[in-house]
């Protein structure tokens, strides 16, 4: 797939904004201050790359700013009678594949449109996720496949032709939840907001402090407030 210079400096921008990426051009710093020996400024940016990547790698804080995000939107229990597809929306499939499974079960004939690009891969998110649903029960007449949209702001422009104002379930992790609805209704469309993937809070000890899967908690946490701002601001 080609992909454009606007989607590819997006993307650059976002990379270089991630905490961790700050971390890491902090302690580049430090070491470029050590190499010109000015020891006094390298000491201040080595020690506040440290204490910037225990920040963004302790349970509490990685907990705290997912929290808001995740407290907009719940669970779904009560399907509207009139839905027929459930859109899956591409990334983190292992988690979010399960509650559109869940839902599919609740709803006669219902068809999932998997959803995701590829960029390095042969084959696509969409394509991928298809599999996956196959291999859970979901029958293969029942599934649709997306898979030249590259962001979620294309998935919505995707719908839009396939489905029209039709309702229809949006299945992404709760994190994603509120960008993506606000980038599908802005295309006129009617999501049904149906949350997976919920946060598990309880981990909040010292203990926690350089876990990985902290960080890339704080990462997706700051990549949705970066994409609501960009919302805000493009009005």
């Amino acid at each position: 797939m080609s992909l454009g210079f606007g989607f590819m400096l997006k993307k650059g921008i976002s990379f270089l904004l991630m905490p961790l990426s700050i971390g890491m051009m902090l302690g580049l710093l430090g070491m470029w201050f050590v190499f010109r020996n000015k020891l006094k400024k390298a000491k201040l940016f080595i020690i506040a790359s440290f204490m910037w990547i225990a920040l963004i790698s302790y349970a509490p804080v990685a907990n705290a700013l997912l929290a808001p995000l995740e407290q907009q939107y719940s669970k779904l229990e009560t399907i509207p009678h009139n839905v027929e597809h459930i859109l899956l929306l591409g990334g983190d499939k292992e988690k979010r594949t399960w509650e559109a499974i869940r839902l599919y079960h609740q709803i006669p004939n219902a068809k999932i449109i998997t959803s995701g690009y590829s960029m390095h891969d042969k084959l696509s998110e969409a394509v991928k996720t298809a599999k996956l649903l196959e291999e859970a029960g979901v029958k293969k007449e029942h599934i649709l496949m997306q898979s030249q949209a590259k962001d979620t702001q294309e998935e919505a422009l995707a719908i839009k032709e396939r489905l029209g104002e039709a309702p229809f379930l949006l299945v992404t992790s709760a994190y994603h939840m509120p960008r993506a609805m606000k980038l599908f209704q802005s295309q006129g469309v009617n999501p049904i907001a149906a949350a997976g993937d919920f946060n598990n809070p309880n981990e909040d000890s010292l203990g926690s402090i350089f876990q990985s899967k902290q960080i890339q908690k704080t990462e997706k946490a700051l990549h949705e407030y970066l994409g609501l701002l960009w919302i805000m601001l493009r009005g």
